[in-house]
């Protein structure tokens, strides 16, 4: 055989010439497709093999940029993909971008009820109590479900840090009382346990502060004061009050911090005639008071961060409601 007849291959090599004829006719196919606008597949192949490798999504979405112009069945043969599986994804796609719309629809629609909610609260609300209020409406939903979607459109209880007075002064020579609770809340009969603190509201006539004792149990305001001052006249005037509506409980257990205060003269004879029995944190521990922390907590998120009191009046007339 002479060697002009041989088939030349493109490494070198030597092939029939039945198999050169082939190679050059699929070769000038490829060309005349190329000149008429088509894509070419070699050429397309080594793209998508540049993309990341030899992947099954590569893959597919090679088929899917290809098969206006050739046989599905050519392509997946030539990448070696099983046309079951090429079809099924697609369905499995559809359904999936199906249940996508359906959720963003539903996002939709949960997001004008959490606006509704976040209003009815005056805007104090977070992602949990939202999401309580939603369940309260027979509304199904996940708790992180309602904290995305309040992120995504940024629906968040703002605040505004104020100065911090001193409420709690310890340095006095006054004997404290012994820790009874060691941080023991789970108290499940009424007037068993009180807790007692005092927390302070900037206005624009200067502080106005809050006393209040706690129930417990019930999770009551059971009394409270406001004053612009900080002398024990204030705690004793909360104290009074929950004596009144609660009467007087002989071996409820009184708890507070060491302030001055409730060390004080007159507010441990409150104590006395009531026949209470007093009780305090350790010195610089306020979780030894934790949840008097937590509804203070509570009433400056959702209250007193979020506006500007100009007179103590007003102030007083927003805590109390």
């Amino acid at each position: 055989m002479a060697a002009g007849d041989r088939g030349v291959r493109l490494d070198g090599g030597q092939t029939s010439p039945e198999g050169g004829r082939r190679r050059v006719g699929t070769v000038a196919k490829r060309e005349q497709a190329s000149r008429g606008g088509e894509r070419d597949l070699a050429k397309g192949l080594r793209f998508f093999r540049s993309k990341g490798g030899e992947t099954t999504m590569n893959k597919h979405a090679f088929i899917t940029a290809h098969k206006a112009q050739y046989a599905v069945s050519t392509l997946c043969r030539l990448v070696r993909l099983s046309r079951s599986w090429f079809y099924g994804h697609d369905a499995s796609w559809a359904a999936c971008q199906g249940r996508e719309a359906r959720r963003a629809a539903q996002d939709v629609a949960l997001l004008e009820r959490i606006r509704h909610f976040f209003k009815a609260s005056k805007y104090r609300y977070g992602s949990k109590r939202i999401h309580q209020d939603l369940r309260a409406d027979g509304e199904r939903v996940s708790e992180r479900r309602v904290a995305r979607i309040m992120r995504e459109n940024r629906i968040s209880a703002g605040q505004r840090k104020p100065r911090k007075p001193v409420t709690t002064n310890s340095n006095h020579k006054l004997t404290p009382s012994p820790n009874l609770l060691g941080r023991s809340f789970h108290c499940t009969i009424p007037n068993t346990v009180w807790l007692a603190d005092i927390s302070y509201v900037d206005t624009g006539e200067g502080w106005l502060y809050l006393a209040a004792v706690k129930d417990v149990a019930s999770r009551e305001i059971v009394g409270w004061s406001m004053a612009k001052h900080l002398k024990a006249e204030l705690c004793c005037d909360a104290l009074r009050m929950a004596l009144n509506r609660r009467g007087p409980v002989p071996g409820l257990i009184l708890h507070s911090d060491r302030g001055v205060q409730y060390a004080s003269g007159d507010y441990r004879k409150i104590i006395h005639r009531a026949k209470l029995i007093q009780s305090m944190s350790r010195k610089g521990e306020c979780l030894d008071n934790a949840p008097m922390e937590s509804f203070f907590s509570s009433l400056k998120k959702e209250l007193v961060h979020r506006q500007r009191f100009a007179t103590r009046a007003h102030a007083r007339a927003a805590i109390f409601e």
